[in-house]
């Protein structure tokens, strides 16, 4: 028996799954400003836990966080990128960001992925200005919108 010709029907198989993190990697790349065009945030809300000994907590500061938001509209692949002033930002930020779900918009009735970013504002001062000015350190570059 020939071991080639039994392994043969799963070579297309074995090539879609190399091939599976560079399909995963190639996901559009959306500003937050643009993600309503493509998925909605179904919960407005989320309940996290911030611990009382967490550093620098009682300090204005942001932390922006990456992620793929799957087409399942779960989030994925969360990667803190910026956090401001140091300390534990980071932590609690992809924490409340693991717990995001999504809907995908009319635009995108096939619910696919797209690579974005959220900016979580700490102790940021009441009104739409205030907020700019404490996230505005997190922006990230590279995301189109």
């Amino acid at each position: 028996m020939n071991v080639f010709r039994l392994l043969r029907p799963l070579l297309p198989l074995a090539a879609l799954a190399a091939a599976a993190p560079a399909l995963a990697q190639s996901a559009q790349k959306i500003g937050p400003q643009q993600i309503n065009r493509h998925w909605i945030l179904l919960n407005q809300s989320v309940d996290i836990d911030i611990p009382n000994s967490a550093r620098n907590i009682d300090k204005p500061g942001c932390a922006a966080v990456s992620f793929t938001i799957g087409s399942d509209g779960v989030p994925r692949n969360l990667k803190v990128e910026k956090a401001t002033p140091g300390g534990d930002f980071g932590t609690i930020a992809v924490n409340a960001v693991s717990r995001f779900r999504y809907g995908p918009s009319l635009g995108n009735h096939d619910g696919n992925p797209v690579a974005t970013y959220y900016i979580v504002p700490f102790n940021a001062p009441d009104g739409p200005q205030g907020q700019q000015q404490v996230m505005a350190p997190c922006s990230l570059p590279g995301y189109a919108g």
